[in-house]
């Protein structure tokens, strides 16, 4: 059986990213529902709304779901309080150290992920005992890697690195992508960019339009001497790479993000002003589908793909 299946008890090796303003309990229960992991994403909740979404989710599936947690926001200890006393049973941590939650969370029983952007981060991710690896490469949206590692270059490093049970994300939106991070040493996907533009997704109708406009070089990395971050070039990412070209500093920087632009962008759709993250891979994303069609097209296309391969001999000299 499929490690990742058999971690999570789950159908498909396929996790949805925990993402801002995208991840609410719809989106979360409608991917468990359809045998994959669905992920509430807690870092653009305050605790009171996190613990709604999760009750939700509770009475919308009866599948496994998990709540991605970023470490670098603030309420951190409120989020995992109200993660144990609703008893769920899976945390992604990502954007800090695995070390101070994740031997806390164990002894909760319950099962750890860390995402991480190098071979570095996933021994010591593997050190601090968590139970299985997320390697993003930076061609994924939200925040990211100052090495700016391709997942197609991670992937066999990270899995000559760790033994753990391993996902790649970062440019995977389709089977075929889903099927050659697999080939390269992954054990399952995560997958962020193509749900985000999902009926399900609680991301504004407005933001999801956009993102269908997006081709090839619509985004780029940002705010290094923040947390890097990939962003949609429109008119507030200009204010950045102008303020970044002229060596703005790290106060700067902070001033001009403020706050709630991510608020603003994804969840309230100002397109111009705010915050608009998403992966390389919105550039493939051609339509806004319910999640079960998007579930259904990755697994087709994996399985067809495979099946090729094996009786065509597709890879054979």
């Amino acid at each position: 059986m499929n490690r990742i299946c058999e971690l999570f008890s789950i159908k498909y090796p396929v996790i949805q990213g925990g993402m801002v303003w995208c991840s609410g309990w719809k989106l979360a229960s409608a991917v468990s529902n359809c045998g994959g992991l669905g992920l509430i994403g807690s870092g653009s909740m305050h605790p009171e709304t996190l613990e709604e979404h999760i009750r939700k989710t509770q009475a919308a599936t009866d599948k496994s779901f998990g709540v991605n947690v970023p470490l670098l926001y603030p309420e951190t200890e409120r989020i995992m309080e109200i993660i144990v006393r609703l008893g769920v049973k899976i945390v992604f941590t990502s954007a800090g150290s695995p070390k101070k939650w994740t031997g806390w969370l164990k002894e909760k029983g319950i099962t750890v992920v860390h995402v991480v952007s190098s071979s570095l981060f996933a021994e010591k991710s593997e050190a601090a005992g968590v139970d299985a690896i997320v390697a993003e490469g930076f061609e994924a949206g939200g925040h990211n890697g100052r090495e700016e590692t391709t997942t197609l270059t991670l992937i066999p490093s990270v899995r000559k690195a760790t033994s753990l049970p391993l996902l790649a994300a970062g440019g995977i939106g389709s089977g075929l992508e889903m099927l050659a991070a697999m080939v390269l040493g992954a054990d399952g996907v995560q997958i962020g960019s193509r749900f985000a533009i999902s009926e399900e997704s609680s991301a504004h109708q407005a933001f999801k339009q956009y993102i269908l406009k997006l081709g090839e070089g619509g985004t780029k990395l940002a705010l290094k001497k923040l947390a890097p971050v990939r962003l949609v070039k429109n008119a507030f990412f200009e204010q950045v790479d102008e303020a970044e070209k002229r060596g703005a500093t790290a106060e700067e920087l902070i001033r001009l993000l403020g706050k709630g632009r991510a608020k603003r962008g994804i969840f309230e759709g100002d397109l111009e002003n705010g915050e608009l993250e998403i992966g390389q891979v919105s550039a493939a994303i051609q339509e806004i589908l319910p999640v079960k069609t998007i579930m259904d097209n990755l697994i087709s296309e994996y399985q067809s793909a495979v099946t090729e391969i094996s009786e065509n001999g597709r890879f054979k000299f």
